[in-house]
């Protein structure tokens, strides 16, 4: 579950980073400039496998990852949904979240987006939920290592 807030211990944040291996990227840039770009590519060179999703951008190849549509569209489950949306857009990814077969370990949304209604939704199914941070940041300020 998550810690109250957004305050979230190193270990809260060091588990969920630890624990988690396949991450579905929401909202997913071919664009370099963009934050959703240059995370992912953090990320996959951290050993992760990041599936990016993008309705815009489906079929096509981020990073050499194939972009998917809706997060419903992965084939196989994912451990950590990492949300680059509007905090707006939040309430309807969590109920694409809670339609999946198999529900993901993790949302983490990113720096300036946050719901609370939302993330206790997701939390009473026993989502673990991150809001208001980055996983490239939090990653290297743990002083954490590729696995």
């Amino acid at each position: 579950m998550s810690e109250l807030g957004n305050e979230y211990t190193d270990d809260f944040i060091r588990n969920i980073l630890t624990s988690v291996r396949t991450i579905a990227l929401v909202g997913a840039s071919p664009n370099e400039a963009r934050p959703s770009h240059s995370v992912m590519r953090f990320l996959l060179a951290k050993g992760y496998k990041v599936i990016p999703v993008n309705p815009g951008q489906a079929g096509k190849q981020i990073l050499g990852q194939t972009v998917y549509a809706h997060l419903a569209d992965i084939p196989g489950p994912v451990d950590m949904v990492d949300v680059f949306r509007n905090s707006l857009a939040v309430p309807g990814l969590v109920d694409e979240v809670l339609a999946l077969k198999a529900l993901p370990q993790v949302i983490w949304m990113q720096l300036g987006v946050q719901h609370e209604e939302a993330a206790r939704r997701a939390e009473a199914a026993g989502i673990s939920v991150v809001m208001n941070r980055c996983p490239a940041i939090e990653y290297p300020r743990l002083g954490m290592k590729p696995s």
